[in-house]
């Protein structure tokens, strides 16, 4: 491993293009290998096996991709098999998502934080565990969002539907006295307009990727892994799904263009190739 090999971030689906674009804002010089395991998706439908299995796959071929490190930009994936894959990998700097609870709680005024994330994320330990240690007597109520990363992932950002669809999850939530909304999924901010619509200006709504892109430049420092090249790092897209709709909804999501490059499962969902 050297500085000059590339990191390596994982979602179920193109969410983590939300973390992906924070990290090569914050460390333009570095070399990045996404992959999408879109066939899978919406993983917060999937049992934690399931989940745990193909994540384990994904980093597996991250690291003969020659990585210095691995983000899973997914919730669900950080939630069901995190410390799975650290411990299946300990040559290897992880980084996963943790639900922005901790900050939520500090900044609340009305002692009500709500948090949105899939189903599997709810059921993990690690959300468990951030409340826990973070929530004190705050108020944390929590809502599962089921459908809505598919909704993403179509371009469907401003439909009626997505909006009738989160109108009503947050009302009930609003009515509560929810003053802080924690995105506990990587594919909700690319709706972040139209939460911040309906919430209003009295709710703080916060994205998770900011927070993620530091702590990965963070790892990479204290291992002194960070790339000081002067141009900038190059990026290679993989999707386990159909490329050309990867490329479509990318296109609709950043405005970027690029070559999506195929992986495919073996038969038994346990091991990637291109």
């Amino acid at each position: 491993m050297s500085p000059a090999s590339p990191i390596g971030v994982f979602d179920s689906g193109i969410g983590g293009v939300s973390v992906l674009r924070e990290i090569r804002r914050l460390l333009p010089a570095e070399e990045l290998i996404y992959v999408g395991d879109s066939i899978h998706l919406p993983y917060g439908e999937k049992s934690l096996e399931e989940i745990r299995r193909y994540t384990e796959a994904v980093v597996q071929y991250l690291i003969h991709s020659g990585c210095k490190i691995v983000v899973i930009a997914c919730n669900t994936a950080s939630a069901a098999a995190l410390s799975h894959v650290r411990e299946k990998f300990p040559q290897l700097p992880i980084v996963g998502m943790e639900p922005a609870v901790k900050p939520a709680v500090e900044h609340t005024r009305s002692g009500v934080v709500g948090v949105i994330a899939t189903t599997a994320t709810f059921q993990g330990q690690l959300f468990a565990s951030v409340v826990e240690r973070f929530a004190g007597d705050v108020t944390v109520l929590k809502q599962p969002c089921p459908g809505l990363v598919q909704q993403i992932e179509a371009g469907e950002l401003e439909t009626a539907a997505t909006e009738k669809m989160l109108r009503g999850w947050l009302q009930p939530m609003l009515a509560a006295g929810m003053d802080e909304l924690v995105l506990a999924c990587t594919h909700y901010p690319f709706v972040l307009p139209l939460l911040r619509r309906i919430c209003g200006p009295d709710v703080n709504v916060i994205d998770p990727a900011p927070a993620l892109a530091r702590q990965t430049q963070r790892v990479l420092a204290n291992a002194a892994l960070l790339n000081q090249a002067a141009q900038s790092g190059e990026l290679t897209y993989f999707t386990t799904g159909n490329t050309t709709t990867f490329a479509r909804t990318l296109n609709q999501l950043t405005g970027d263009t690029a070559e999506i490059n195929p992986l495919y499962w073996n038969n038994t969902g346990t091991q990637l190739s291109r």
